[in-house]
């Protein structure tokens, strides 16, 4: 899944001599947290965000603040005096987890989308978060099981064959070898939206069968 599958297209920009005034009033009218800075020419050469803005504010609880040693104090700051220079940007043809990674790794809150002719749109933390809560079908009533699996060619197919051929329908399938033993890996199955009673019959014969370790139904997670 890419980025331009799900990034904000319509963004919002600051050019690098807007007041700090101006972007504070922007992201509080706009409910944003990150706008990218561009020259005239629409080159993204730097971003800022909601942090910087509040560290270049006066503080009520210090005397002096950054800005009172910048000319005109707060009203002679400009966006380009404290946003990020050359920040990191993606196009849209990077994939989604690369993207989430990136902003996790960097501890960042967006990344401008830019392709051959300029910036296209922004992907931001709450992106990735709507990319997730759709995927994984959370907001269709999806339901979740977790298991750990032999690290096998037959074991996880065995697995989805047998929801298959119960009706099961599925939503997504994510495994991970992270705190797991050699051999071993854990697969997290999400399934479309099911009754009480499917579910209750469904969840005895997966722990039967396959050790199932937990499963979430309607929010609320069941230790199996």
């Amino acid at each position: 899944m890419l980025v331009g599958d799900w990034m904000t297209e319509e963004v919002i920009t600051l050019f690098p001599a807007a007041s700090i005034s101006d972007a504070a009033e922007m992201m509080k009218e706009r409910g944003i947290r990150q706008i990218p800075v561009t020259e005239a020419s629409g080159l993204v050469i730097g971003i800022i965000s909601d942090r910087d803005v509040r560290d270049a504010m006066p503080s009520k609880f210090l005397p002096g603040d950054r800005a009172s040693v910048v000319g005109e104090g707060l009203k002679g700051l400009k966006v380009k005096d404290i946003m990020t220079h050359d920040p990191f940007i993606v196009d849209p043809d990077t994939c989604m987890e690369v993207a989430a990674s990136i902003l996790l790794d960097n501890k960042i809150g967006g990344l401008p989308v830019v392709d051959e002719f300029g910036l296209v749109g922004i992907i931001t933390e709450v992106d990735v978060y709507r990319f997730l809560t759709t995927v994984t079908g959370v907001n269709r009533g999806s339901s979740q099981f977790a298991f750990i699996l032999e690290d096998s060619s037959t074991a996880l197919q065995d697995l989805l064959d047998d929801l298959w051929a119960r009706g099961i329908r599925l939503s997504t399938v994510f495994t991970s070898y992270e705190g797991i033993d050699h051999g071993l890996r854990r697969v997290f199955i999400w399934v479309q939206k099911l009754d009480d009673d499917s579910i209750t019959a469904l969840v005895v014969h997966l722990k039967k069968a396959y050790g199932l370790k937990y499963h979430v139904h309607k929010g609320e997670t069941f230790k199996d």
